[in-house]
C-alpha cells in the first residue's frame, strides 16, 4: 500500500472510544469494521492493554488494522509483560511472577478478556508477533526508548523482524541478564540510581530508587534536568552530571510513548516525539502526523481527550 506518511499514535491502555475518536479527527473512515484512510497509515507505539475500559475493542481495532496492512505496530512493556504472565517459565512459575503487584497492574486486562479464553489467546498470539522497534527511511518507533547499544544486545534474541523468538523471550525475562537489561532499556526505559541514596514514590505508589530519564533531550545533563516520573521532586536533586551514553543524538525523527506526560502535548525536541500523554489518568490520546519532515512540527500533533 502507498501512503502519503504516518500517524504515529500513543499509549491506548484499553480505551477503544478515544481511538475511534482520534482516529475519525484524522480523517479516516470505518468501513468493514475497518478505519482506513486513502493516502496513510497508523503506527501504533505498543500499549494497548491494561488500565482502560474497553480493551478487547482497542485489540480488535488495532488488531485488524495491522492484519490488514493499514497499520504497524510495536512492542509495549504491557505487551511484554503479558506474555510473560502467561508463559511458564519451566520451573513451576512463570516468565513473569504472578505477585501481588504484577497482578494487580494486569487485573483489568484479565478481568475483560478472560485468562484462558479464545480470545485471550489471540492477544497474546498477536503481541508475540509485535517487533521490538521499527526502522523506516525516515522514522524510528519503540515504545520507550532508541538506543542502539540496547538494541545490538538484544538481536540476538530477535528474528529478522525485530521479534523475539521464544528462546529470546524467556532470556529477556530472565532478571540479571545481558538481554533483560536491553529489553529494560528498550520498553521501559534507561534508569539510574538516584544519588545519596535517595528514593521516591512513583505514580503507582512504588518505592523506587532509580529514575527515568530525558534521553530524548540533548541539554539535560545532570539528574535535575535529566529526571522525570518523580511526581515533582525532580526539582529537590542535585546539579549532579549524569552518563550521556542513551542520548538521542541523531536527527532522523523517534517517535515513542511510554512516560505518562502531563498537559497539553507538546513535542519532546525537534526529532523526538512522546505521545504518550496518559490517556489512562485523564488525558489525551495523542498522535503525531508525519509527511516525510526531518524536523518535528508541533502543528502536525493530534489529540484527543481520554474521557
Amino acid at each position: 500500500m502507498a501512503t502519503d506518511g504516518y500517524d504515529i499514535i500513543g499509549d491506548i491502555h484499553g480505551h477503544a472510544d478515544a481511538l475511534q475518536r482520534l482516529l475519525r479527527v484524522m480523517g479516516y473512515d470505518e468501513r468493514d469494521g475497518l478505519f482506513r484512510h486513502p493516502e496513510r497509515r497508523i503506527i501504533f507505539v505498543g500499549d494497548f492493554v491494561d488500565r482502560g475500559p474497553n480493551q478487547i475493542a482497542a485489540l480488535q481495532i488495532a488488531k485488524s488494522m495491522c492484519d490488514a496492512g493499514l497499520a504497524l505496530a510495536v512492542m509495549g512493556n504491557h505487551e511484554f509483560n503479558a506474555l510473560g504472565w502467561a508463559e511458564p517459565d519451566g520451573n513451576g512459575s512463570f516468565l513473569r511472577p504472578h505477585t501481588e503487584k504484577n497482578a494487580r497492574q494486569h487485573k483489568e486486562f484479565l478481568r475483560q478478556i478472560e485468562e484462558g479464553s479464545t480470545a485471550y489467546e489471540q492477544a497474546l498470539e498477536w503481541f508475540r508477533t509485535l517487533p521490538v522497534w521499527i526502522d523506516l527511511p525516515g522514522l524510528r518507533v519503540v515504545h520507550a526508548c532508541w538506543s542502539e547499544t540496547a538494541q545490538a544486545k538484544l538481536s540476538s534474541h530477535l528474528d529478522a523482524t525485530n521479534r523475539f523468538t521464544p528462546e529470546g523471550l524467556h532470556e529477556a525475562s530472565r532478571r540479571g541478564s545481558i538481554a533483560y537489561s536491553a529489553a529494560e532499556v528498550l520498553l521501559k526505559g534507561p534508569e539510574l540510581p538516584l544519588p545519596d541514596g535517595r528514593s521516591f514514590l512513583d505514580k503507582d505508589g512504588h518505592e523506587r530508587r532509580e529514575v527515568r530519564i530525558r534521553w530524548w533531550d540533548r541539554k539535560a545533563l545532570t539528574f535535575r534536568d535529566a529526571a522525570l516520573g518523580m511526581e515533582g521532586e525532580e526539582a529537590s536533586l542535585p546539579e549532579l552530571p549524569i552518563p550521556t551514553e542513551y542520548h538521542y543524538r541523531k536527527n532522523k525523527p523517534v517517535f515513542f510513548g511510554h512516560y505518562w506526560l502531563q498537559g497539553t502535548p507538546a513535542l519532546a525536541s525537534d526529532y523526538a516525539a512522546c505521545l504518550d500523554f496518559s490517556v489512562a489518568k485523564g488525558g489525551f490520546l495523542t498522535a503525531y502526523r508525519w509527511s516525510g519532515e526531518e524536523k518535528l512540527s508541533p502543528g502536525n500533533l493530534v489529540w484527543v481527550n481520554g474521557s
